[in-house]
């Protein structure tokens, strides 16, 4: 994986979705891969410098988002970053531990009080006003040295980085089931695009099987952002 040179991250989508696109259940259960894939994500999470989420799944998880489903060291583990525009993140979550180095982009609405808090934990960067300015956070932490980011969604994240145009490529684990529901999370939720024509293109690379999993790999075209 070397990226050119980028004033952003290369950014890569990685998920996993049932066969009607569903990444989690109305009541948040999202064990779909099989354990091959999870091996698969694991071995993308060395190759990166860091590991993106929102707020949403870190409440839903409580994720550790280590590498720690195939053999390695502390030292392999990629930065984590949160997108948390208020600053919930509960200070005894796993993601504020010394298993890997965390930064939070919060935003100036963000209580200054746990802002406070969660800096004796962690990095904490302000990056927008209500609602985080993902263009700007991406700048920061290529300037910070983070040449490639794995966006683990969820949804809303999901859609607002593809909307953006700030993914690169996406990668998902598509799994032989159906989970229905219309408050079921999908891929990409957010508002959404209006028209077909306005929607993220993307061109086919290379699909392949894992266990009975499908692996499918695109790369995401440029747009053009009003």
């Amino acid at each position: 994986m070397s990226p050119k040179n980028y004033e952003k991250p290369y950014t890569i989508l990685n998920s996993a979705m049932t066969l009607d696109g569903k990444i989690a259940t109305k009541t948040g259960s999202s064990e779909i891969s099989g354990q091959e894939d999870l091996v698969r994500v694991h071995e993308l999470r060395m190759e990166v410098d860091a590991i993106m989420v929102g707020i949403n799944t870190v409440l839903a998880d409580d994720p550790r988002l280590t590498v720690h489903k195939i053999p390695s060291s502390k030292s392999d583990n990629p930065l984590r970053i949160v997108v948390d525009s208020r600053a919930r993140t509960p200070l005894n979550f796993r993601i504020l531990n010394s298993d890997a180095k965390t930064l939070l982009a919060v935003t100036q609405a963000a209580d200054p009080v746990k802002v406070n808090k969660l800096k004796q934990l962690v990095d904490v960067v302000v990056c927008g006003e209500k609602h985080v300015d993902l263009k700007n956070l991406m700048k920061h932490l290529y300037e910070l040295g983070i040449k490639t980011l794995m966006l683990e969604g969820g949804s809303t994240l999901n859609y607002s980085m593809l909307s953006e145009g700030l993914v690169d490529e996406v990668r998902v684990c598509i799994a032989p089931m159906v989970a229905g529901g219309k408050y079921a999370k999908t891929l990409a939720d957010g508002d959404g695009f209006d028209e077909m024509k306005d929607s993220v293109k993307l061109e086919f690379k290379k699909s392949y099987t894992l266990g009975d999993d499908l692996i499918v790999e695109y790369k995401v075209l440029p747009r053009k952002l009003k």
